[in-house]
């Protein structure tokens, strides 16, 4: 009897044991699509029979599946003699079988087709639609299934963002992961990152670090809050009672290309700028959810968080 031996990142260990919902969330180079990839490889290798499914949101072709990667896997994991590979699946050891499907176009009805399937992961599923998830978790119901998730996040808002991290399902195995986990971090990459440090500050966080989205090439301030962060120049500070708060309305415009509608709440002390960002997580949710809502609702809601917001805020030093 062979010994399956596979060296595993110590960030994703706490993922090795059962749960009905597994999630690797992070930034470029943690690692987290290879861990699944050798996973699904393992778990269809010792568990004969296995049916498993690799889901992406769209998926025109197999070249935008994780096909090849577990192809790269069973490869070099010498497994080849147990694993059949063939153009649009592969069969593995006791009439088992991996195969690769976007949901974008699927129905509840052609959905159906997944029933009995164990293992479904989804890569990319920053992508999923809530939508998809909604047709996907029902279906994947075989005993001792499992759904499995890997991401960068996007936005909170983001269908598995919220289903995993804002909602948290119980025995859920949750983890994030970036570049620093990964013992196997090649040089490449290492000179990519420090690239998108030096040069693109703004998304730096968003792909190396596996933060949310917050800046956008083209934002007007965008380089210049990061480079106040990064010298140090954004710190938390309390209202001065003695000065007064200017509140500071930009009012986003229509249809799906509009900006957001946000005020902004701050003090000028010397040459400091205290802004009140609490109130703007605050109403986020709100917010968001305004397609549930008249103008004059949201705006109602703004309002009252507005008149009582209590102030926590952080300061930017100018630079001279």
């Amino acid at each position: 009897m062979s010994i399956l031996k596979i060296p595993t990142a110590r960030i994703f260990e706490s993922l090795l044991k059962p749960a009905r919902y597994k999630g690797v969330y992070g930034g470029r180079g943690s690692g987290k699509s290879h861990f699944f990839g050798e996973l699904m490889v393992e778990t269809c290798q010792a568990e004969r029979g296995t049916l498993a499914v690799c889901i992406r949101e769209a998926q025109r072709t197999l070249a935008q599946s994780s096909k090849r990667l577990i192809e790269g896997k069973i490869a070099s994991l010498g497994l080849g003699h147990g694993f059949k590979l063939f153009s649009d699946k592969i069969e593995t050891p006791g009439d088992g079988l991996i195969i690769f499907r976007g949901l974008q176009d699927h129905t509840a009805d052609s959905i159906k087709s997944l029933e009995g399937f164990r293992i479904a992961w989804i890569d990319e599923a920053q992508s999923l639609s809530a939508r998809s998830l909604a047709l996907l978790r029902p279906t994947i119901r075989a005993d001792k299934s499992e759904l499995w998730a890997s991401w960068n996040p996007r936005r909170k808002s983001d269908a598995i963002d919220d289903f995993l991290r804002g909602r948290r399902p119980e025995g859920a195995l949750l983890v994030k992961a970036n570049w620093r986990d990964n013992p196997w971090f090649p040089d490449v990459l290492e000179e990519e990152r420090l690239l998108d440090q030096r040069l693109y500050p703004e998304r730096y966080d968003h792909i190396w670090e596996g933060d949310y989205a917050r800046a956008f090439e083209g934002a007007y301030f965008a380089s210049l809050l990061s480079d106040a962060r990064t010298q140090g120049r954004i710190g938390k500070v309390s209202a001065d009672p003695l000065l007064p708060l200017r509140a500071f309305i930009d009012i986003g415009g229509a249809g799906a290309a509009a900006d957001a509608f946000t005020i902004w709440v701050v003090q000028w002390v010397g040459n400091e700028i205290r802004a009140d960002f609490q109130h703007l997580r605050r109403w986020r949710k709100s917010v968001e959810q305004a397609q549930s809502y008249t103008f004059k609702a949201v705006i109602s809601v703004i309002a009252t968080g507005l008149m009582g917001a209590v102030w926590l805020g952080v300061k930017v030093v100018l630079s001279k």
